[in-house]
């Protein structure tokens, strides 16, 4: 989890990311996307840019994290924003970092994560085996102390 810890300052910055991303959703190779049937397409043209909009078919994420002391926690406040996946294919991080990284989806994001529910999250994902696949180029996963 190396996001950055700034929030995005503004809705016009909100505004342009929104639309970056949803061009290159369209443009991407891995991403299966079609083109909308026409009498339903969206154009917007303005100072030579042209805008189409696209119909975009995601994979199914429905994959929730693995129970235990916090399951319930963790699954009823991250999975709004993060795939169990993302998470759990992450290098082991200490109590110290996941601590961190909940107070800033609480803080910087403005994660409705309530108070009471904090040590559980951090507790479950301190408590998460390493991952599998969570090393880069076959180096051996990243352990955080405990």
């Amino acid at each position: 989890m190396t996001r950055s810890s700034k929030p995005v300052r503004s809705a016009q910055s909100r505004a342009c990311v929104t639309l970056l991303a949803l061009l290159c959703a369209g443009l991407c190779p891995t991403v299966p996307a079609r083109a909308a049937p026409p009498a339903t397409a969206a154009t917007v043209a303005a100072k030579g840019v042209t805008l189409r909009s696209k119909s975009v078919d995601l994979p199914f994420g429905d994959a929730s994290f693995p129970g235990g002391p916090g399951a319930q926690a963790v699954n009823s406040n991250c999975l709004v924003c993060h795939s169990a996946d993302m998470v759990l294919y992450q290098p082991q991080l200490s109590r110290a970092t996941w601590q961190s990284e909940v107070d800033k989806m609480r803080s910087a994001y403005k994660a409705p994560i309530t108070v009471s529910d904090v040590p559980a999250i951090v507790d479950y994902l301190t408590s998460l085996p390493v991952a599998p696949n969570s090393a880069p180029l076959g180096k051996p996963p990243i352990r955080g102390s405990n």
